[in-house]
């Protein structure tokens, strides 16, 4: 497995590089087929609980991408809790795995199933973008009971996507130039 570390607003240690990799290392009992691990540290000035330490992994198994992130005050604590959740992930990523090959079909639902049509689109719908703020957006959204809105943002004149999260709270994409 090949590993990245990264620091924003921090200088990370030899002996911290090699404490992450040590951790990291073990990942592949569980799983022997992560190839590419990037790991970010940052620090942040919190107000109200002082200097804050973030760390952020993103690991590629067979092109299926796994992220975890831990926010504390000791960047070894970080870690330590962030190689936890990602050894849950990888578990639950391979019963799915496994689960999937045991559930292979047999000849006689090969040989009695037919082939089952591709999805098309099937409804087109034409509207104008309206300028509005996202305050008219969020409204407008949940006034059509809708998941999602598309609109104009009045002050960057860029088209957005506002959409509402599973936690309650609301996401916004917002469309860039390349």
């Amino acid at each position: 497995m090949q590993i990245n570390i990264t620091g924003k607003n921090v200088t990370i240690s030899q002996t911290m590089q090699d404490y992450v990799e040590k951790k990291l290392s073990k990942l592949s009992r569980f799983f022997d087929q992560i190839s590419n691990a990037e790991v970010v540290f940052k620090g942040e000035d919190r107000k109200d609980s002082g200097k804050s330490h973030i760390v952020e992994v993103t690991l590629d198994v067979n092109g299926t991408i796994i992220k975890a992130s831990e926010e504390n005050r000791d960047f070894r604590t970080c870690i330590d809790l962030v190689v936890d959740k990602l050894e849950s992930q990888l578990k639950r990523y391979k019963e799915k795995l496994i689960e999937r090959r045991r559930r292979e079909p047999s000849i006689r639902e090969i040989l009695s199933s037919e082939e089952e049509p591709k999805p098309k689109v099937v409804k087109v719908k034409r509207f104008g973008l309206k300028p509005m703020n996202i305050e008219e957006a969020i409204l407008q959204m949940e006034m059509l009971g809708h998941d999602f809105f598309l609109y104009l943002d009045s002050e960057s004149d860029k088209i957005s996507l506002l959409y509402k999260r599973k936690d309650g709270n609301y996401g916004l994409i917002i469309t860039e130039e390349e």
